[in-house]
């Protein structure tokens, strides 16, 4: 399949699917059944197609592979170009199979507007795919803001009661940072001739326009992560938003941003980035900290897990700018470890929510002698999220921690409480929800994990565990990529001074 363009194939395939379910006609029962089975068989081929990606990549090289080019805006001198490294290879797989687990645990669950759902859910993952794979800033930008209109229609249509507000927040938030990223694209257009990644990374770009390019892209990219204190929008998006549409934005659509700073902003403005990390440091410290004691006093499951995504992402941007190997390996580490396990998380809220239709923790207690299985899964994830070691969760989090305890000692001790109050917040809902004597009629009745729920947990189980136990099989591939990007900044700086 060498020849084959195996990343237009994985990134269009899903819209192929959204199309043929759109053209499905019949009655009611019939559409909701081959509409669903469209999705899982596209999804599903989609992510055995970006296995090949993994199996074919070569770990030994720092450079694009798979690349494709075509014209596409000649006159601009703007190309279609794909490609990936190995910063951005793990990202198509788990953007891939967390669609196929959201079609297969959206089985039973989902009854209205069932076709529509799928066909959302579908191009999202041909979105969030293309994202990772564009060489091209102004192609990256269209996969980067087109993602909106599919998530905004999931949250506001399948969404909680307040589902209307959260979609125009969650809207409009990331739309602001987004326009200014639009202005740094033309920006560094109109300097350099060319939107081309793979030329930017080495081109220089004058000290006093690199702050103000920084900014305008941190200020997207920091409402993606969502950085304190932009991170508002995310708490009511996750609330109201359906299952599925959480598994995504949590599993994904977070990691646009740490992936954007480790794309754009540090290779391409390596002084800036030098220049703000501290001021990074400062925010994503606050972050792990305030929003940790925050998930602590929340009374709604969603709200609770929402809140700790903040903190673990807080981990994420730190790493992004620690200038060493380990910091920047730890933050992809970190974003594929909380895209499994935070997704996993919002799946377990999900299986309850759709037997009782509450997230209030109170409204629980006592599903350990009703649930079983359920409590082990729970207990699982939940000691993922904590970092315990053996889990993913350990791995990334350590990686970054040892990484800027070289840079800053300071930013890693608060880095560190992360745990420790994670730990707090975990443990109190657990024992909220699991433990404890049954005391409603309708909790006496509730039936734990179906066949199709099983199914979803597993591979995020398996993937937990060989992240958390064989790391160095998912680092081993970013290795070349992140020594050249390092060399890169260290090239870049190194020929600053000598200027001066």
């Amino acid at each position: 399949m060498s020849d084959w363009p195996l990343l237009s194939l994985v990134t269009f395939l899903p819209l192929l699917g959204a199309a043929i379910i759109l053209v499905i006609r019949g009655d009611g029962e019939v559409v909701i059944r081959n509409a669903r089975s469209v999705a899982l068989w596209t999804s599903g081929v989609t992510f055995l197609l970006s296995l090949f990606l993994v199996a074919g990549f070569d770990p030994t090289q720092p450079g694009f592979q798979f690349v494709e080019r075509a014209q596409w805006l000649p006159g601009l001198g703007i190309e279609y170009h794909m490609g990936i490294d190995g910063i951005s290879l793990w990202f198509i797989p788990l953007s891939a199979l967390l669609t196929v687990l959201v079609v297969v645990g959206s089985w039973y669950s989902v009854e209205h507007r069932v076709k529509e759902y799928m066909v959302a859910f579908l191009v999202m993952d041909s979105l969030m795919i293309g994202v990772f794979c564009a060489l091209d800033m102004v192609l990256f930008y269209v996969f980067f803001e087109a993602i909106l209109i599919p998530m905004y229609l999931i949250i506001g249509i399948w969404g909680g009661p307040r589902r209307i507000y959260a979609s125009f927040k969650f809207f409009l938030y990331t739309l602001a940072g987004s326009v200014l990223f639009l202005i740094a694209v033309l920006a560094i257009y109109l300097e350099t001739g060319t939107t081309d990644l793979a030329v930017l990374q080495s081109a220089e770009i004058p000290l006093s326009m690199q702050y103000w390019l920084w900014i305008a892209m941190f200020a997207a990219f920091a409402v993606k992560v969502p950085m304190w204190p932009f991170h508002t929008w995310l708490p009511d998006a996750h609330v109201e938003a359906p299952t599925g549409g959480s598994v995504l934005l949590a599993g994904v659509l977070l990691k646009l941003g740490g992936y954007g700073f480790l794309r754009f902003s540090v290779p391409m403005l390596p002084e800036a980035s030098a220049y703000f990390a501290p001021f990074v440091f400062a925010l994503s410290a606050i972050a792990v900290v305030y929003t940790s004691l925050v998930a602590l006093v929340q009374q709604d499951m969603k709200k609770l897990i929402a809140y700790s995504s903040v903190a673990h992402m807080g981990l994420v941007t730190i790493g992004c700018f620690t200038p060493n190997a380990l910091g920047i390996q730890g933050s992809v580490v970190q974003m594929l470890s909380h895209g499994v396990v935070s997704a996993a998380l919002f799946m377990v809220v999900g299986v309850v929510y759709d037997r009782i239709h509450s997230r209030e923790i109170a409204r629980y207690g006592g599903l350990a002698d009703r649930m079983p299985i359920y409590a082990v899964i729970f207990l699982f994830f939940s000691m993922a999220s904590v970092g315990l070691p053996g889990t993913s969760g350990f791995v990334g989090e350590v990686m970054v921690i040892v990484g800027v305890f070289q840079v800053n000692s300071w930013v890693a001790a608060f880095a560190a409480t992360g745990m420790i109050l994670g730990a707090a917040y975990m443990l109190w809902l657990y024992r909220r929800v699991i433990f404890g004597t049954i005391t409603r009629d309708d909790l006496k009745s509730i039936k734990d994990l179906r066949w199709n729920e099983m199914v979803a947990f597993a591979p995020l189980v398996f993937l937990t565990l060989w992240l958390g136990i064989y790391p160095v099989f998912f680092t081993r591939p970013m290795e070349p990529a992140v020594a050249h990007l390092i060399q890169q900044t260290q090239t870049v700086d190194t020929a600053a001074v000598a200027d001066e």
